[in-house]
């Protein structure tokens, strides 16, 4: 008997389905410089000493530091500095600026924080006589470049203020699927990051299926050049990978008072009947008896309701939470994109290739087969839950 999909058997109560990129963090760093063998091949190229390596940096702080100080001059703002106790009210300052300013594209503010990143110090091996830089973590200054970008909507650039200087830049899937809708002239009520409403479901999955690679591509190399300049002084471009996504697919709702029973008993059937084998099914893969890895789950209790988390090893994981109380929303959420796999081809050290499965590269170009890959992840979730749903399946 074919058990029919929770989009299927609600249908009469369900306004849309939507599947879409959700939050997407990437990394950007300089390459080779990026690592601690590249930045000591640079340096001594440079005739730079190892252990006047802090001389050598100071004046890049202070070119990004002069840098940051004219953007805010330009744009009429002021560079707010954040304590850690104001960190959690961080993007509850930028939408009040937003709500005072409007949606207009260009920069909405610069925040700057004390946060802790990736540093190298000199070092001198006397086994071996060789003199280097090694990794190591410090803390320095990091400004946040808030903007509205005409096709990504709200965006922003984290720019910390020390060598290496690796960048995070992050978007929001729903915020470009908004901004396409308007250009469109498609009506649609927006609350936070989710739909609650939209005027053509068919043509916004349409939209959103079809993501502009290269034009983020150039996006980031813009942004880059302009909030971040050092670029200039090293003669090198940023590499751009993807560090953190998400995708959701969701359920939406008319009535609340038709999901709030649904929720309830998806999240009693998801506690007691996931198993550890059911999650890494869900993610594509296989647990053999060699994993030695952490499979979780548990339930999360928030102020908008409660929420279901299934993670593996910490590299991805499945959510499912009611949002608003109209949105029955299942996210796959990967840390790493390497952990998913698929078939493609694969250069071998010989320089022969061949046609294998293999991890997904990390570039920002692989995010068409990412989502392809995560939304089957959501498929499979949704579909066990359709069938503890259904009572005759037991």
């Amino acid at each position: 008997m074919t058990i029919k999909l929770l989009s299927e058997k609600y249908e009469n109560e369900i306004a849309g389905v939507l599947y879409c990129y959700d939050r997407v963090i990437i990394r950007g760093y300089l390459q080779p410089l990026g690592y601690p063998k590249g930045m000591t091949r640079y340096l001594y190229q440079e005739g730079v000493r190892i252990f006047d390596y802090t001389g050598f940096a100071e004046p890049l702080r202070n070119e990004i530091r002069d840098n940051a100080t004219r953007i805010a001059a330009e744009n009429g703002v002021e560079i707010e500095f954040r304590s850690g106790n104001e960190s959690k009210r961080q993007e509850e300052r930028v939408q009040e600026i937003i709500a005072e300013r409007g949606q207009e594209p260009g920069l909405v503010c610069i925040l700057s924080r004390m946060e802790r990143c990736q540093a190298y110090r000199p070092w001198h091996d006397k086994q071996t006589h060789y003199t280097y830089v090694k990794l190591t973590e410090g803390k320095c200054l990091h400004y946040y470049f808030y903007f509205i970008d005409p096709e990504l909507g709200l965006c922003h650039l984290r720019v910390p203020t020390w060598c290496p200087f690796r960048l995070q830049f992050y978007f929001n899937g729903h915020d470009y699927l908004a901004r396409r809708l308007d250009a469109e002239n498609i009506s649609y009520t927006m609350q936070d990051n989710a739909f609650l409403e939209i005027g053509n479901w068919k043509r916004a999955q349409r939209i959103a299926d079809t993501f502009p690679v290269r034009k983020l591509h150039k996006l980031l190399d813009r942004v880059a050049k302009r909030f971040c300049p050092i670029q200039d002084t090293f003669t090198q471009d940023y590499h751009c990978s993807m560090m953190k996504v998400e995708f959701a697919s969701d359920l939406v709702f008319r009535r609340r008072q038709d999901l709030a029973p649904l929720y309830e008993h998806l999240t009693q059937v998801a506690i007691q009947a996931v198993k550890a084998e059911n999650v890494s099914t869900f993610l594509g893969r296989k647990l053999h008896g060699n994993f030695a890895g952490e499979l979780t789950g548990r339930l999360q209790t928030r102020i908008q309701g409660t929420c279901i988390k299934h993670w593996m090893d910490q590299k991805a994981g499945l959510k499912m939470y009611d949002k608003h109380g109209l949105i029955l929303r299942l996210e796959t959420t990967v840390n790493d994109v390497s952990f998913f796999k698929h078939y493609r081809e694969v250069e071998h050290r010989d320089g022969s290739t061949s046609f294998k499965q293999a991890p997904l590269r990390k570039t920002i170009y692989s995010l068409p087969t990412l989502m392809k890959l995560m939304k089957a992840s959501n498929g499979r979730y949704r579909q066990f839950l359709s069938e503890m749903d259904d009572p005759t399946a037991g």
